[in-house]
């Protein structure tokens, strides 16, 4: 509000709890500084506006200090009680106009700076709005009474002159309304700017916490799933090697007296399963403590045991039939190149599938082992003719868990049943790129518990 007009006005509401951060004793500080700069120069602007003589009659000095105290000093609380500030600088606005306090500069600040915090701080926005709507219609009702009502009693005419226009009076109303409009406007727009803006960085500030958070959750996901597959490896490498070690081992002691050859065969079959063993553990730790080692600079990794595929499959089985297990393999379907991935989780789950013949059907087991080549999958089917268990200790169920786990991270099936024979059968199948249109598929038979193999 601004000139030498009166007012008057209506109060607003309380706030409730806040939507943006509370206030800070920084906040509280400031907001105290704030206050003490507008008394001072509401001090020294009404010690001028009292020698300038713009009231002849202004008010007492101890009137006009109460109420330029009652118009400042509330606004130390102005962020956490934005309304009820509003209402009490408001109030004494008016009293400072009714009571003809001789000060009209820092009034209007403290009047702009209380408006403007309902619409920063007001954290009910409905409260808000209405206080805020409350103070600008009763200020407005309040200039164009007063107005209205100096002109009747000075007598003035609102009449447009003889020779036309407008009048003089009229055109100073309009001038004090667009004043007024242009003062509680932007009273209004940058609090409800400065309301926005904190908004905003509320909700910017706790996405970044929720993205750190994934982050966080992600991280630990990996390393729980890195966990998982050197878990599945270190099982795969080393249950097989030892399982083989112990049939020969075992095959080594029955003979050891009656046949020479077989039991230096036998130490040699475990030597070598021994020094393979040592090797692919040797290559798994050193890929893990060095991403960036010589061998994966120069591909030359092709045995290490996260480099085996479908093409170590015969190198698999011979290793197999070293222990006298007998496994027939053929391949259906024409064969393709397979990811790398699928080509080790082919080659894992036949090593886990030989590895438990080996412990509970025996080397003197038949094994039929296929690889086909399906329309959109390849299919690893590895079944055994069922035997005499070698070893008494009862498995730990920690390969079908790998094996189902391998399957199921590329969206594959796998089947793990025993057979009507005594046989005991798992397959998978895992699935490649979309076949061509004009591909026929190859279907293959379902598994059923009358087959030992199935085509």
């Amino acid at each position: 509000m601004l000139g030498s007009v009166d007012a008057v006005t209506t109060p607003p509401a309380t706030p409730e709890g806040a939507a943006r951060p509370r206030p800070t004793r920084r906040d509280y500080r400031a907001d105290g500084l704030l206050a003490t700069l507008l008394l001072l120069g509401s001090g020294v602007s009404s010690l001028l506006y009292t020698v300038a003589g713009f009231y002849p009659k202004p008010a007492p000095l101890w009137v006009s200090a109460i109420v330029i105290l009652a118009f400042t000093a509330p606004l130390v609380l102005r962020r956490r009680f934005p309304e009820l500030v509003a209402l009490v600088v408001a109030a004494a606005f008016v009293a400072s106009q009714l009571l003809r306090v001789p000060e009209l500069l820092f009034c209007n600040i403290s009047l702009f700076v209380a408006i403007y915090s309902v619409g920063a701080w007001g954290a009910n926005r409905t409260r808000a709005t209405v206080a805020r709507a409350v103070i600008v219609a009763g200020m407005f009702v309040w200039l164009i009474s007063a107005l209205v009502s100096q002109s009747t009693r000075a007598g003035i005419s609102t009449s447009a002159p003889s020779g036309g226009g407008l009048s003089p009076y009229v055109a100073v109303g309009f001038i004090q309304i667009i004043t007024n409009l242009l003062y509680f406007g932007a009273a209004w727009y940058f609090g409800e700017r400065a309301w926005a803006a904190a908004r905003a960085r509320v909700t910017l500030e706790a996405r970044t916490r929720e993205l750190a958070e994934e982050r966080e959750l992600n991280s630990r996901r990996a390393v729980m799933q890195e966990r998982l597959r050197i878990a599945r490896d270190l099982h795969d490498v080393v249950a097989h090697h030892v399982s083989v070690m112990g049939v020969q081992a075992g095959a080594a002691r029955r003979v050891i007296d009656s046949d020479h050859d077989q039991v230096v065969t036998s130490l040699a079959a475990i030597e070598s399963n021994a020094r393979t063993a040592v090797s692919e553990l040797h290559r798994m730790l050193s890929t893990l403590r060095d991403e960036d080692s010589d061998e994966h600079e120069t591909g030359a990794a092709t045995d290490s045991p996260t480099t085996r595929g479908i093409a170590q499959l015969p190198d698999l089985i011979a290793d197999a039939a070293g222990t006298g297990l007998e496994v027939d393999f053929s391949t259906v379907g024409e064969s393709r190149p397979v990811p790398a991935t699928t080509g080790v989780i082919l080659y894992r789950i036949a090593q886990e599938a030989l590895t438990n013949t080996l412990k509970h059907a025996g080397p003197s087991s038949h094994v039929d082992m296929r690889l086909r080549y399906l329309a959109t999958a390849v299919e690893i089917e590895v079944a055994d003719a069922g035997g005499r268990a070698q070893s008494t200790t009862p498995g730990s169920g920690l390969g079908h868990t790998g094996m189902r786990e391998r399957v199921d991270t590329v969206g594959g099936t796998i089947h793990l049943g025993p057979t009507t024979r005594g046989g005991f059968v798992v397959r998978a199948t895992i699935p490649t790129e979309a076949a061509p249109p004009d591909a026929a598929p190859l279907n293959a038979v379902p598994i059923n518990n009358d087959q030992d193999v199935v085509a």
